[in-house]
């Protein structure tokens, strides 16, 4: 390995956190075409290919928080470079997470610039510490980091939930035995007259989109803003809600707290 370098360092951690963002921007708008489509696979009759795709699409968006996470702590890394440019083999304690989580997941994120940056603090604080980040030893990599990390198939009533609230955007009925009544978009409640005639269609589908569908994700800049955009959402007539309070009265089983975290991702989608 290359010896250490400071400035090199920090120019490093710049180009890596404006990557992250320019990322997020671009599988946003992608995530906006695939949602477009899964609605247009419900209109035809596809539910299942529209299950598949959704699947998909829950996949990146949890890739997405992965990335904004990234950004934040490259961000942390720059406000308190001069800790991290100590004469130490052991990290200050307030940069040890940032640290270990950049080791830790850098090679799943297709950055090159993010693998360069952790080649870069590898070589800071050596063999023993990289190690320590790489298998997370004493859980030093935060909780959040590995969630996101874990492949695994999101369960039916999650992919249907993402469905339904696709569906909605665009005025196209859905009904799944795995939500309840509540949560899906009937052919009457389609038919009701709109005060407000809908633009010229994109396609097979009503150009209906929430408020903030065209706006790209914008880079996560605190833990506040990670928190409220995953576990905030904007409904209908504009008061804020939480997925919570959407599923009150529903009966909270083992699986479904074991899916909390998808679900707050399914709550982040009502804001796209």
């Amino acid at each position: 390995m290359a010896p250490w370098n400071g400035p090199k360092t920090k120019v490093q951690l710049k180009l890596s956190s404006q990557r992250c963002s320019l990322l997020q921007e671009k599988k946003n708008a992608i995530a906006k075409k695939d949602r477009r489509e899964i609605a247009s696979l419900v209109e035809r009759g596809k539910i299942e290919t529209a299950r598949i795709k959704t699947e998909g699409l829950i996949g990146e968006d949890i890739h997405v928080e992965l990335l904004e996470i990234m950004e934040l702590y490259t961000e942390t890394l720059i406000a308190r470079f001069a800790l991290l440019e100590m004469n130490s083999r052991e990290p200050d304690p307030s940069i040890k997470e940032p640290l270990c989580a950049i080791i830790h997941a850098a090679p799943r994120i297709e950055l090159r610039e993010m693998h360069a940056l952790r080649e870069m603090l590898m070589t800071k604080y050596g063999r023993d510490f990289a190690l320590a980040a790489m298998e997370n030893t004493d859980n030093c990599v935060g909780d959040r980091v590995i969630s996101r990390l874990k492949v695994e198939t999101p369960s039916k009533e999650l992919v249907d939930m993402y469905i339904a609230e696709i569906c909605k955007v665009y005025d196209v009925p859905f009904s799944s035995p795995y939500l309840s009544k509540d949560a899906e978009i009937a052919d009457d409640v389609l038919a009701e007259p709109d005060p407000k005639p809908h633009a010229a269609a994109d396609g097979p589908l009503p150009a209906v989109q929430l408020s903030k569908e065209g706006q790209a994700s914008a880079a996560t800049k605190s833990d506040a803003d990670i928190a409220s955009a995953l576990g905030t959402v904007s409904g209908a007539d504009g008061q804020s809600k939480t997925l919570a309070s959407k599923e009150k009265g529903q009966p909270q089983d083992e699986e479904k707290a074991r899916l909390d975290d998808l679900e707050k991702r399914f709550a982040a989608l009502k804001k796209r």
